[in-house]
């Protein structure tokens, strides 16, 4: 949504997230994280999380960004919502591949 070079990690913000198995918790998570862009633009610079269980069907996570800045951040494609469509998680690595809606 902006050039993450340019965003500062000056704020911290909480997030908690939880869903019925490992996929359905990615969408959750990430449901969260533009839920904080809504109130005031927030933007993550740097996001550090902590899974629980096994496999993890919660987490909770410390957010490093900073409102957006119409003078120093570049607007980009909005993000509107995290969709399950094609969602692929690895447990195993942590990675993911996400389709969103714009």
């Amino acid at each position: 949504m902006t050039d993450l070079r340019k965003v500062r990690p000056t704020e911290e913000r909480a997030v908690s997230a939880s869903g019925d198995d490992p996929t359905s918790l990615v969408v959750a998570f990430l449901t969260q994280l533009l839920q904080l862009h809504e109130p005031d633009g927030f933007l993550a610079r740097a996001i550090e999380v902590r899974p629980l269980g096994v496999p993890p069907t919660a987490l909770v996570a410390s957010v490093h960004g900073e409102p957006f800045d119409p003078l120093r951040h570049s607007s980009r494609t909005e993000v509107k919502a995290v969709t399950l469509h094609h969602l692929v998680f690895d447990v195993a690595s942590g990675r993911a591949r996400v389709i969103v809606d714009i």
